[in-house]
């Protein structure tokens, strides 16, 4: 893994949450806040602990060890969690472009939410990350495609044909 490895992912992964985040927006709050009986709930829980993950994994390169994760109930609607994502998502981004080989080849120290101390090699995290995202997105575009506002294709082959 290497930089520019790293880098093509997390814009993947960016371009996969604007698609889920573009089909979410044409959903009704109540379809929004609505439970499901997936591992997070409906589409907001899903949502929720895809940003928080994004969020508490920043952070954690960023040297700090959160100790709580973001909340579905801090959303009312899906335009509260949007601006957020938006926020959270050029923190992301500016700290991707940042990174060195070096910096993706150290171990990383820090602490789950629980407390418990953690390492792992920088690179595989934030490959953990952008497999996490694809869990979790396919299920909120499952959610989706059953409320008729699917994204379409999400694979990561799809966004490498369309930045070719």
């Amino acid at each position: 893994m290497n930089t520019q490895d790293i880098q093509l992912l997390f814009k993947y992964n960016q371009w996969a949450n604007a698609r889920i985040l573009n089909a979410a927006a044409n959903v009704t709050n109540e379809q929004f806040l609505a439970p499901a009986s997936y591992p997070h709930g409906g589409l907001r829980g899903t949502l929720t602990h895809t940003l928080s993950a994004e969020l508490i994994w920043r952070k954690r390169w960023e040297g700090n060890s959160p100790t709580t994760r973001i909340k579905a109930d801090d959303f009312p609607d899906f335009e509260s969690m949007r601006a957020k994502w938006s926020a959270e998502e050029k923190l992301l981004m500016d700290f991707i472009e940042q990174i060195t080989d070096e910096k993706l080849y150290s171990v990383l120290e820090y602490k789950t939410t629980d407390g418990a101390p953690q390492s792992e090699m920088l690179w595989k995290l934030m490959a953990h990350l952008i497999n996490h995202g694809t869990q979790h997105r396919s299920e909120a575009a499952a959610l989706l495609t059953d409320l008729g506002f699917s994204p379409g294709d999400i694979d990561l082959i799809v966004f490498l044909r369309e930045e070719q």
